[in-house]
């Protein structure tokens, strides 16, 4: 119970990795999200549109859920314990002994059901991380990473929310780490993650993932123009809601990752990490631009033509400056 006290809550842009940066941290290993972001080389790119999300293609900007956790276990060493459960009621009693023990809890959740979320902040989407902390009588106390304070939760509440159906199903997912190391060796591990994420975004075998899936999703912006205007404008409007609402979307995560890049140049003291920060960073801006068209295109009045190919042009824009970034960082020389 200690530990569960001395347990400090913060705000962070992501879900899973603000959870892995606070769970690391409480445990004595201090990381930023920036860097548990980084370290887990879970920035991506994927277009699949015969995956659907309330109707409309599939647009991820990062790895799939899960996956900072376990590329950090795989990265560092980091051993995590994780429970999912078939029996709702078993569960919730797991996640009680485990508060018994003192122990701070991940968990995944369904933003829809958590009644401190917002009504206009609350979607259907099933991969919400968050960290349960403690209980008092009925109310469960919450860590999550996207509220600037601590919340409370009634237990019928976060059992729904935990045990919810659907794409993405939480399953009641708990995990806490069993074992943290004390000491990274930074040198050695910064450069070869670099490298991988980089790969993993110029060098996809799949033209869905990946810059080429950044291109695959421009030239479906550019056969809008024979689509249902209705259907279009719908369109365009999802792209822009996967990218700057669910999650962190695409230009947050460019900027987690430029984070990551010049923490990294810091500690490797190398000049041309900082200067693909700085180049992460724009592409960043360019997504936010994107975005901004799409929207000025959506609010367009009947008969007015959205010029679909300027969009085009302008994803394509961000795959390319994106690519260079990917080619800095392929090309790196250790300092």
């Amino acid at each position: 119970m200690d530990r569960q006290k001395a347990f400090q809550h913060k705000h962070f842009a992501h879900c899973e990795s603000g959870v892995m940066s606070l769970m690391m941290t409480h445990h004595g290993l201090p990381l930023s999200e920036a860097m548990v972001f980084g370290l887990s080389s879970a920035l991506m790119f994927a277009y699949i549109p015969f995956v659907k999300l309330g109707g409309m293609p599939l647009i991820a900007y990062r790895s799939r859920p899960k996956s900072i956790i376990r590329g950090l276990q795989k990265n560092l060493g980091i051993k995590m314990q994780m429970h999912t459960f078939s029996n709702p009621r078993k569960g919730m009693e797991k996640l009680d002994t485990l508060l018994q023990q003192g122990k701070i809890v991940g968990a995944q959740s369904s933003v829809f059901w958590l009644p401190y979320f917002p009504p206009e902040m609350r979607f259907h989407f099933n991969a919400h991380n968050l960290i349960i902390y403690g209980k008092e009588e009925d109310q469960y106390l919450i860590s999550d990473p996207v509220f600037e304070s601590s919340q409370r939760c009634p237990a019928k509440d976060l059992e729904k929310a935990r045990f919810v159906r659907g794409m993405m199903a939480p399953k009641g997912l708990l995990y806490y780490p069993r074992h943290v190391p004390r000491h990274i060796n930074y040198k050695n591990i910064l450069p070869v993650v670099i490298r991988k994420n980089a790969k993993a975004m110029l060098k996809t075998p799949v033209p869905i993932a990946g810059i080429r899936g950044i291109r695959a999703l421009a030239k479906s912006i550019a056969k809008l123009s024979t689509k249902n205007p209705r259907w279009a404008k719908l369109f365009l409007g999802h792209i822009v809601r996967m990218q700057e609402e669910i999650g962190t979307g695409g230009a947050g995560f460019r900027f987690i990752y430029a984070s990551f890049l010049q923490e990294s140049a810091a500690i490797l003291d190398n000049q041309d990490l900082e200067d693909a920060s700085r180049m992460m960073t724009a592409a960043g801006d360019q997504w936010r631009e994107f975005a901004l068209m799409a929207v000025k295109g959506i609010r367009r009045k009947r008969g007015e033509a959205i010029d679909f190919t300027d969009l085009q042009e302008k994803l394509n824009s961000v795959a390319d400056a994106e690519a260079e970034v990917y080619h800095t960082l392929l090309d790196t020389k250790p300092a």
